[in-house]
């Protein structure tokens, strides 16, 4: 017996009680099925069958269409109301979307050079190349909301677009007072921390000191070979005359690289004032310490690297990485508010990320902070001699041919 054969309730319930043998064979064709079960429902005369045929008829066509008990139901409504069942096509081909593939093609060879920054700082960087430099295929970007960044950086087609620490030593020490530095919104107050480059076979690798402003969050990574005082102390001085403004202080946790009394005699000679990390107060230096993962990590990476290379390394901070960091990567900058109970809360609002240059640029009278001899039309010029693409592309291309000649001799 076929489908069609089917006459009466009864039937249909040994159908679905399996006790009917039937041929069925239903197309494909979504017109061709919802013409079918318009047949079936006029055939029975589905409207004047009472609850339990409605119920059986109901159960014959899921079974038969293999549609969902909610589809059936809207059909059978639609013949109810209309006497037929029609398949109803939109009219309309969705939203379109705002950005194309060349916007994303952009944005992952943004994040690329930059190593995928935070959504803030991303948007800020398609702002700054469109209206800074004049980059016009960073239109639509530049007015992305970062909601819609990470929506798109989670696009399939993005992602085909794209492919330790250690503890330091507590030590007793009368060098250096146990506080938190203040800075009176001035720059020259600087968090300092050191990153070892890993060990490989009992060897140690090189050493990364790095030194943030607290203010303006102007950065100078230097790379040491040891930070015994023989390396140490040259690399501090060079580290304290890159920095554009005079130093009034520096602030680090209590490693006894800093804490001794050779950095205590140079920083008195300089009449910098030197101040430690309290004990269980983790936050004292944890400017330095985000800094660490966001910037030396990300740049130069975890893998060991021989102390021999330490000079190199070197060069390649102060010649790409250091100007980089420092005038063309936007960062976060805290606004402080002060509740009724006196308790301060910080924020860190979008309108007020720039690069270390930017807001060290932007402090009222900042001109008295510069050294002598230096003026912000120099740095300006600095700023201003390649786009922040350009500057990641140099730096990109400087350390992967270092790294390249470094792990080629490790493994050789």
């Amino acid at each position: 017996m076929k489908v069609d054969e089917l006459k009466t309730i009864n039937q249909l319930q040994n159908f679905l009680d399996g006790t009917q043998v039937v041929a069925f064979s239903v197309e494909s064709n979504k017109d061709n099925q919802y013409a079918w079960i318009q047949g079936m429902l006029a055939r029975f005369n589905y409207p004047g069958l009472n609850k339990r045929a409605k119920g059986i008829v109901r159960q014959f066509v899921m079974r038969i269409t293999g549609y969902s008990r909610a589809q059936v139901a809207r059909l059978i409504n639609q013949f109810q109301q209309s006497g037929a069942v029609v398949c109803l096509r939109r009219n309309t081909h969705g939203f379109k979307s705002k950005y194309t593939q060349a916007d994303l093609r952009l944005l992952a060879h943004l994040d690329e050079l930059h190593g995928t920054l935070s959504g803030h700082a991303t948007k800020k960087l398609c702002e700054r190349a469109y209206h800074n430099f004049r980059q016009i295929e960073y239109g639509r970007l530049a007015l992305i909301s970062v909601s819609h960044l990470y929506n798109l950086r989670g696009s399939k087609s993005y992602k085909n677009l794209r492919w330790k620490y250690e503890k330091t030593r507590p030590k007793a020490s009368t060098i250096g007072e146990r506080r938190k530095p203040v800075t009176n919104g001035e720059p020259g107050h600087i968090r300092i921390d050191t990153v070892h480059q890993g060990d490989f076979d009992k060897q140690k690798g090189v050493y990364h000191i790095n030194a943030v402003d607290e203010v303006t969050q102007f950065e100078v990574v230097c790379t040491v070979e040891k930070i015994s005082e023989q390396y140490l102390i040259p690399v501090l001085e060079t580290l304290i005359n890159t920095f554009p403004f005079i130093i009034k202080g520096i602030h680090s946790d209590n490693g006894s690289e800093y804490v001794n009394k050779v950095v205590e005699k140079l920083l008195n000679k300089l009449l910098i004032e030197f101040t430690k990390s309290r004990p269980r107060h983790s936050n004292d230096n944890a400017l330095a310490e985000c800094k660490n993962g966001a910037i030396v990590r990300k740049h130069l990476g975890y893998s060991h690297i021989p102390q021999y290379w330490a000079a190199q390394v070197n060069e390649l901070n102060n010649t790409y990485l250091n100007p980089y960091i420092n005038y063309h990567r936007p960062c976060f900058f805290p606004e402080i508010k002060i509740d009724a109970k006196g308790k301060q809360k910080k924020t860190y609002p979008y309108k007020k990320m720039m690069t270390p240059y930017e807001k060290f640029k932007s402090l009222e009278n900042g001109k008295q902070y510069l050294k002598p001899g230096l003026s912000f039309k120099e740095l300006e010029q600095m700023a201003n001699q390649m786009n922040d693409n350009d500057a990641a592309k140099q730096l990109q291309k400087a350390r992967n041919k270092l790294f390249q000649i470094i792990f080629e001799q490790k493994v050789g």
